[in-house]
């Protein structure tokens, strides 16, 4: 019976410090300054056993977002402009959109979805949605997966 990961978001200092260690080389590895994982191991401090055992399970969080797809749904008001608004936010933010969908109004509401790319965002995910949340017009908006 396989259990599907469990992940959690943790203040870096309540972090064992192999784990901060194994990021450090991951970093190091990552930019070039470590050619090899013995030499960023070294530099770092730890066994390579070390870090072979959690460099998949240890990700700065910033990391996790960076590059990777992020699906949006939105509930709106159907009002002109609405929608341009959004994609000012999505546009301030420098994420990249791949994808649209909107039904069609009832009720005077839509369901739009966007899937964006977070690549160089210059504002953190959960201040977007802060962002997109507080436009007039937004009914609810929350991150559908990523």
């Amino acid at each position: 019976m396989s259990t599907k990961p469990q992940y959690y978001i943790v203040e870096a200092s309540a972090l064992p410090e192999v784990f901060l260690k194994v990021a450090e080389a991951k970093r190091l590895l990552s930019t070039g300054e470590a050619s090899t994982v013995n030499e960023a191991t070294q530099m770092t401090d730890i066994s390579r056993s070390a870090f072979y055992k959690y460099r998949d399970a240890v990700l700065p969080f910033q990391n996790m977002m960076t590059g990777r797809i992020i699906t949006f749904q939105l509930l709106l008001h159907d009002e002109p402009g609405l929608l341009s608004v959004i994609l000012e936010l999505f546009a301030a933010a420098k994420a990249n959109i791949s994808t649209i969908n909107s039904i069609v109004p009832t009720n005077g509401t839509a369901v739009v979805t966007i899937s964006a790319e977070i690549i160089d965002q210059n504002v953190s995910l959960e201040e977007l949605l802060q962002n997109l949340k507080a436009v007039s017009g937004v009914v609810k908006a929350e991150v559908l997966a990523g």
